[in-house]
């Protein structure tokens, strides 16, 4: 267990213990099951931690909550605790006053456990696929795609660090109509850079930009005109193989860039090749949820609370997107065994969650293992105003322009400052800004001063002791003392940001510890005459330098030593 989990069970049981204590001395009822809750008090003069045992166990007692309290209270015992004091308040809670030695374990914890510290077995081995991106292979990443590309990434290692076993996968729509709609474009731009724009007209809804353009162009200067008689099948085919490698491999080129290193690679033409969309078309006619009309194959989407049915083989007997995406999922957990799938979608598809976890229901997959996540658009900003054309191009901004008007490590701690569910305007200048007003460089320097102080003592001959060398009593100052808290706290925000799948608490852990530091910094001098105290100092802010690496390698951002 971790430090708070340690502590929180041993103020557990001294609340039992007076509890029982309570009954027998005949001051309270008998009372066999309760639970007990220990919580934080948000104002430091309320103590360390609190319980609401006494409004838990007021219903059951029929006595007012702070009699109750005030029994329990007065059979506690706190030999062998931590516990300094204790202390009714309000109308029942107990607050827990605790003297500072349980604060000076996280040292010897981050001294053993290194990079590790913070890594927890929440999750316990499970198979766990976080699904994210899988940007549309016909063109360039945009903005939403970079905001789901952090999202996802930071996460999957949340999650990794929670003790899962997870899979990062990005779905290649290599196959349906978006691939058709690409053919289409491909063939009017090498028709029409060979014989004229007025040889073929462009299809209105087809796609206009400039990569069309110059996919059609290297394709011409490799083949000529050598499928320009050809059968437009031939054609079309020989344009797509040509100019989808090439996208993929670019997307794949950007995810390396951003840092984002998937798994899997899953293709979506792989389901249609090994018959499992068709398979999975079967199983859900076998459910009842499907029906025939108009010589299509419909299923009962309006059974799982949406408003139309949808369609899953059309009249010309092709699967749509739909049934490709059930049997994808399907894939997931009962082909490849996933004991839980995230899914990072636009909001734009918030329509589609209910369908899909329908369709779930419907193959006997239970629907709370498929967690769907739906972020927001993101803003560009730039002095105040929407930023829409990149610098360099004059076009929409791409995940490319962003990190070259930028750097990845902005980027992925900025689309993290904030939940996936809300809006974000993402300030351009201040991403690059090294001021205390950007968060990414706030926090950054705060690990490079660290490591500043350490190497200037090391250069006087003063280097880090052992934990168990050192006497951390020493610390008693409120900044020092901060500190210690917030670095006992890393394993519980772990544990919040992978129950609720919310890497931006680790964001703002980050921004706290170093508003802590630098408050210790202006404070208290490590290189102080007194040598104990000195050397408490040094290991105190040694340990700060490792959680705000760990927490930052989490987030895949760097934390550099000189800046």
């Amino acid at each position: 267990m971790t430090i708070l989990e340690n502590l929180h069970e041993s103020i557990k049981q001294v609340i039992k213990n007076a509890v029982e204590k309570a009954i027998a001395n005949n001051e309270i009822d008998p009372v066999s099951e309760y639970d007990i809750q220990i919580e934080t008090p948000r104002e430091k003069e309320h103590g360390d931690f609190a319980t609401n045992i006494a409004m838990m166990l007021t219903k059951i007692l029929r006595k007012p909550p702070r009699t109750i309290a005030d029994a329990i209270l007065k059979n506690m015992d706190f030999a062998n605790t931590y516990i300094a004091k204790a202390e009714v308040a309000g109308a029942g809670f107990i607050n827990f006053f605790l003297d500072n030695s349980w604060l000076y374990d996280v040292v010897g914890v981050i001294d053993e456990q290194g990079d590790n510290y913070g890594r927890i077995n929440l999750g316990n081995g499970k198979k766990v696929m976080v699904e994210f991106v899988s940007a549309n292979p016909t063109g360039p990443m945009h903005m939403g795609n970079a905001r789901g590309g952090a999202l996802g990434d930071c996460l999957a290692s949340v999650l990794d660090w929670a003790g899962y076993n997870v899979t990062r996968e990005f779905y290649v729509n290599d196959a349906g109509n978006q691939i058709e709609k690409f053919a289409v474009s491909l063939e009017a731009r090498y028709i029409q850079e060979l014989k004229g724009e007025d040889a073929i007209e462009f299809p209105e809804d087809a796609y206009h930009g400039d990569d069309i353009r110059q996919h059609a162009k290297n394709f011409i200067a490799l083949y000529g005109d050598k499928y320009l008689e050809a059968e437009q099948t031939e054609r079309r085919k020989a344009l797509v193989d040509y100019a989808l490698k090439l996208n993929i491999q670019a997307l794949k080129d950007d995810m390396d860039l951003y840092r984002i290193h998937f798994d899997n690679w899953f293709y979506e033409s792989t389901l249609h090749n090994s018959n499992e969309v068709m398979e999975t078309i079967e199983l859900l006619k076998q459910s009842g949820y499907t029906y025939e009309k108009e010589d299509a194959l419909w299923f009962k989407t309006t059974e799982f609370g949406l408003d139309k049915d949808d369609v899953l083989i059309r009249a010309n007997k092709i699967p749509t997107y739909f049934a490709a995406d059930i049997a994808y999922h399907r894939n997931k957990f009962s082909v490849r065994g996933f004991d839980k799938v995230i899914n990072i979608w636009g909001a734009d598809h918030h329509g589609h969650i209910a369908r899909m976890k329908g369709a779930m229901q419907a193959l006997g997959i239970d629907p709370d293992r498929l967690d769907i996540i739906t972020m927001q658009l993101v803003r560009l900003m730039r002095g105040g105003e929407i930023v829409r054309m990149s610098k360099r191009t004059g076009k929409s901004i791409t995940l490319h322009d962003l990190l070259e008007e930028t750097n990845v490590d902005a980027a992925r701690f900025f689309f993290n400052l904030r939940q996936a569910s809300s809006h974000f305007d993402f300030d351009l200048e201040l991403a690059v800004e090294q001021s205390n007003e950007n968060p990414v460089f706030y926090v950054q320097y705060a690990h490079a001063r660290i490591c500043s102080i350490i190497r200037h003592l090391s250069g006087e001959g003063i280097n880090v002791k052992n934990a168990k060398d050192i006497d951390l009593t020493a610390l008693v100052q409120p900044q020092e003392l901060d500190l210690l808290r917030k670095l006992t706290d890393l394993t519980e925000e772990i544990k919040a940001a992978a129950t609720t799948m919310e890497p931006s608490r680790l964001t703002r852990y980050l921004m706290d510890l170093a508003a802590l530091f630098h408050s210790f910094y202006n404070a208290c001098r490590v290189n102080c005459d007194d040598q104990n105290l000195m050397h408490a100092r040094l290991k105190l802010i040694c340990c700060v330098k490792t959680v705000i690496a760990n927490v930052l390698n989490m987030l895949g951002v760097n934390a550099p030593e000189k800046m």
